[in-house]
């Protein structure tokens, strides 16, 4: 029994053993902690005769589990250590799951660290502050005020012997005699245990580690398209700018059917816009380095872009100036090699107000082009776009076109109404940048083939099914996170271009894997690289190697 003692005034010290201490606090986590998990299970199998034993076999199984957890890691000096962080990091997990109905993923532990110090800062507000506070802070207090009951290494050993098996054999007897409903459970409901808070996230990080703990090869970079070239009968100079996207989904540009008039400067543009294409990944850490590489379609792509060359080295080694503008985080690694110009301060971008503006990544650009007289330019620019929640801070007053519009970035103290008008009102401001950019190529059609690509790196769940934000796993991700923008424009110099048999394509599925092999097209570099049917411009420029 717990034991009770004061030790001043109106402050009562609690005597537990750390067994106890374990079972206590994996007691106040299955309540608290893991409201979203309780909710989607029972959306999934609602409280009734024939489930009603089932979800109760889930607490045995849940709570068994973190049981088993803390047993293997809490042992004297290092149970309120364990049980401490667990419980902060557990309340923040408990918020954002609520909140936004996040995973907690190895891919969403990956983009937490990279996340920058300013991206986090608007994640910050009283409801998430409020969460820790009663969620981490105080039952960490609790827990750091428990005086903990040594019995002897040998007893407390026996105990914890005693704790494992009496959990183990509970969670292996509970899943036998439910043996029907798990080989369901587990088979066709994985997005369900994805919300077991702690055990998930615990093994995220784990599976997290050991991607980054593996062991550094002394091996070279992998080449990609050693033997690429651009012909010598290639004597049309090209200058492409590829604009990177940031959160942008498919069905809020009003080219793709959108009932507000999202996209008013790029609807007067002759724009080709495709209506059917998606993101390999729901996370700019996964998307951005996958559309470079050349299995744009790999689930490793944050990995292998720091073993394998990209497009961007491909273009470089072919005699392509290459530039990367960023006013997004930064390159996730494919710009490693190239040049590459942080555009995310004021001190390099000179359009900025409460943040630094994507229009002022074009400043300067046309002295980098004219700084290079000879050969082709191919030009990146990475958007901060439509980057959440924070999206009225993604544009400046003057786009703020759909109102009232969410002025927080704590989006549960916005209706839904209110998060659609600011997140539209970001889609117009990079209608407008867009705009600005073929503006800026247009000057220089009468000395390149000028073209611009613009694909977003992933999409944005906005309320639906109670989901905001995006990083869900993409075997359960929505398709609002994976149907992404996508356009093309070509200059009044691109020749050979058949602009009818492209717009023929527009509604052809395409994905990020295509991104690699169209710019070869585009570019005419020959290699044995490329692949002409991964080309979106196949079919449309025969003299496409």
């Amino acid at each position: 029994m717990p034991a009770f003692q004061k030790t001043a005034p109106f402050m009562i010290r609690f005597s537990l053993t750390t067994n106890t201490l374990i079972l206590v606090v994996t007691a106040f986590l299955l309540i608290f902690g893991n409201s979203t998990l309780a909710s989607n299970v029972l959306k999934t199998y609602p409280v009734n005769g024939d489930n009603i034993f089932f979800l109760l076999s889930l607490i045995i199984l849940f709570g068994g589990a973190t049981v088993l957890l803390f047993a293997m890691l809490c042992f004297r000096h290092s149970t309120k250590p364990v049980l401490i962080a667990v419980l902060l990091l557990s309340s923040l997990a408990t918020y954002f799951m609520d909140s936004y109905g996040v995973v907690i993923s190895d891919d969403m532990m990956r983009n937490i660290a990279h996340t920058s110090n300013a991206e986090t800062l608007e994640l910050l507000n009283i409801k998430l502050l409020a969460y820790l506070t009663v969620l981490g802070v105080v039952p960490a207090i609790l827990v750091g005020m428990t005086s903990l009951q040594w019995r002897g290494l040998r007893r407390e050993f026996i105990a914890r012997l005693k704790l494992l098996g009496i959990t183990a054999t509970l969670v292996v007897v509970t899943t036998l005699a439910f043996g029907s409903f798990y080989a369901s459970f587990f088979r066709e409901h994985k997005e369900l245990r994805q919300h077991a808070n702690p055990t998930y996230y615990f093994y995220s990080a784990i599976k997290y580690a050991a991607q980054l703990l593996k062991p550094a090869s002394n091996a070279p970079i992998v080449t990609v398209g050693a033997d690429a070239m651009i012909p010598a009968s290639d004597v049309d100079r090209e200058l492409t700018i590829m604009v990177v996207g940031e959160t942008a989904r498919a069905d809020r540009f009003s080219l793709n059917g959108y009932q507000r008039d999202t996209n008013p400067q790029l609807r007067k543009l002759n724009v080709v816009n495709f209506t059917n294409f998606w993101a390999c990944g729901t996370s700019t850490a996964v998307s951005v380095p996958c559309m470079f590489l050349l299995d744009g379609q790999t689930n490793a792509a944050s990995e292998k872009i720091a073993t394998d060359e990209n497009l961007l080295d491909v273009m470089q080694r072919s005699g392509v100036a290459v530039l990367w503008r960023d006013n997004n985080s930064d390159s996730k690694g494919v710009a490693k090699r190239v040049a590459f110009q942080d555009y995310k301060s004021p001190k390099t971008n000179p359009v900025c107000d409460i943040e630094c503006r994507d229009e002022g990544m074009l400043a300067g650009l046309q002295e980098f082009i004219d700084s290079h007289p000879k050969g082709d330019i191919f030009i990146v620019l990475h958007q901060m776009g439509n980057h959440g929640p924070a999206y009225f801070r993604r544009y400046p007053p003057a786009f703020e076109k759909f109102k009232p519009a969410c002025k927080d970035n704590d989006l549960s103290r916005c209706s839904r109404e209110e998060i659609g008008n600011a997140y539209d009102n970001a889609i117009l401001y990079t209608d407008h940048f867009l705009a600005k950019t073929i503006e800026l190529l247009r000057k220089n059609d009468n000395k390149f083939e000028t073209a611009l690509f613009y694909v977003s790196d992933h999409g944005e769940s906005l309320g639906e099914n109670g989901l905001y934000l995006h990083g869900l796993p993409k075997a359960i991700a929505p398709d609002t996170q994976l149907h992404i923008p996508a356009l093309m424009w070509f200059g009044s110099n691109f020749r050979d271009l058949k602009v009818s048999a492209l717009r023929a394509k527009i509604n052809n599925r395409f994905t990020h894997g295509n991104v690699f092999h169209t710019l070869l097209g585009i570019f005419e570099i020959e290699t044995s690289a490329y692949r002409r049917d991964m080309d979106i411009l196949n079919g449309a420029r025969p003299e496409a190697k």
